[in-house]
């Protein structure tokens, strides 16, 4: 890989502005999908995806085809890079059953496929079952019990604890056993999940990853819905700012400890606009969050692919909210600027050779239309101010002139779905 040095000289081309940038990907749309196409295919198994699109897209961009595991009317089924379908289980009430499936697939395949796994409850389940998953697959995996101390935060904060990692002071408790009064945090504070489990969680906070409490009223009053839930919960202390305050570094080391593919990001948007699913993001050039971010991985002894989390206090200093040793949706703006960890890792998977390695271009772009349009609209972002910019955006998430089946589908489906409960109404 180039020198630090060499990456902190190298200068970036002039910035463009949302017209230009919206200008031009109108204009190169069909280019594009005329390249993409041309795109030369890399001999090897099939990829195994259990994931969204924004794991397909990178791979597909790497000339990489794609076996999904999808519930049906999913838009992975329909995108031009995907050769076959492994019925979806939920990995989290069914992870045996989806285990037999990926198990079927896999042991049928001429060549092992690789396994790319996008959620907290794939990446369990690839852990721990990964002595069983090698006889059908190749697939990148941290150590087993680095990832159960990375996914659960109660055995995050004593890894952080041994490791002196940069974390906010944080509490693991169980409301329905101790008094809210007895934490001994400053406020304020935010309340979130030892484990993500989006189907236990929402009903409590709705759609955001996070309650704050800026008072101890505050903080008694939602309690009782997390003594009511019956689950345990961390209590952190809040790292002040708004969301755009929050970088990332992603990395993939491989099984020699090299650093394989790296950059860093931030996030532009989220929605809710607190705490809330990432909406827009774009790659950055950090040198400080990709030192640290490398540090840190060479602390935790972390081999595979990673994403540190940190947000930025008012001080500059940086601070770690997470690490997610898993693939994830931020792989496919990094493929747009040059560095596709998916398509390296399996390159190394099936023992080819990596190409060129290159530095990210700051600026990429990636946006979630649906969610961020309204994202822009709660942040009093007219319309025509934001409509230019998503366009312009070098990734889409789901939405592509090169890959149009996808969003076709998705929306043939909603369609169906109201036809058909217009003709149970009438």
């Amino acid at each position: 890989m180039p020198s630090r040095e060499q990456l902190r000289e190298e200068p970036f081309p002039r910035s463009r502005t949302a017209r230009e940038r919206a200008r031009e990907s109108l204009a190169s749309g069909f280019a594009r999908r005329r390249r993409v196409r041309q795109t030369a295919i890399v001999p090897g198994g099939l990829a195994c995806v259990i994931g969204g699109m924004d794991l397909v897209r990178p791979l597909g961009l790497g000339g990489i085809g794609c076996a999904v595991v999808a519930q049906p009317g999913r838009s992975t089924r329909y995108s031009r890079f995907t050769r076959a379908v492994i019925e979806w289980a939920d990995p989290w009430r069914e992870p045996a059953v989806l285990l037999e499936r990926l198990m079927r697939f896999g042991s049928a395949e001429p060549e092992q496929p690789a396994l790319f796994y996008e959620g907290d409850w794939d990446l369990l389940l690839v852990s721990r079952s990964r002595e069983r998953l090698r006889g059908a697959f190749r697939f990148v995996v941290p150590d087993a019990q680095l990832v159960e101390d990375l996914v659960d935060k109660r055995r995050f904060q004593a890894l952080a604890d041994r490791l002196a990692l940069p974390v906010p002071e944080s509490r693991h408790v169980s409301p329905g056993e101790v008094d809210p009064r007895d934490l001994g945090l400053s406020f304020p504070v935010i309340v979130k999940p030892v484990t993500r489990q989006m189907a236990t969680w929402v009903p409590i906070a709705g759609r955001a990853k996070a309650l704050r409490a800026d008072t101890q009223r505050e903080l008694s009053a939602i309690w009782p819905r997390f003594a009511d839930a019956g689950f345990d919960v961390i209590v952190q202390k809040l790292v002040p700012g708004p969301e755009t305050r929050v970088e990332s570094y992603h990395v993939y080391v491989d099984e020699s400890g090299e650093v394989v593919g790296e950059f860093t990001g931030r996030k532009i948007r989220t929605y809710p606009a607190a705490y809330g699913f990432s909406t827009a993001l774009e790659i950055t050039d950090a040198p400080d969050v990709g030192r640290l971010g490398r540090e840190l991985v060479s602390r935790l002894g972390l081999c595979g692919v990673a994403k540190l989390d940190f947000k930025r206090d008012p001080a500059g200093e940086l601070r770690l909210l997470e690490v997610n040793p898993r693939f994830n949706l931020w792989h496919h703006p990094g493929a747009r600027a040059g560095v596709n960890l998916p398509a390296l890792v399996y390159r190394d998977l099936m023992g080819l050779p990596r190409g060129p390695l290159r530095r990210a271009r700051a600026g990429v772009r990636w946006v979630y239309h649906r969610d961020d349009a309204r994202a822009a609209r709660q942040a009093g972002i007219p319309l025509r101010r934001w409509l230019p910019w998503a366009l312009s955006a070098e990734a889409k998430s789901g939405v592509t002139l090169d890959d149009p089946m996808p969003p076709a589908r998705w929306l043939l489906s909603r369609l169906a779905g109201r036809l058909r409960a217009g003709r149970r109404l009438a």
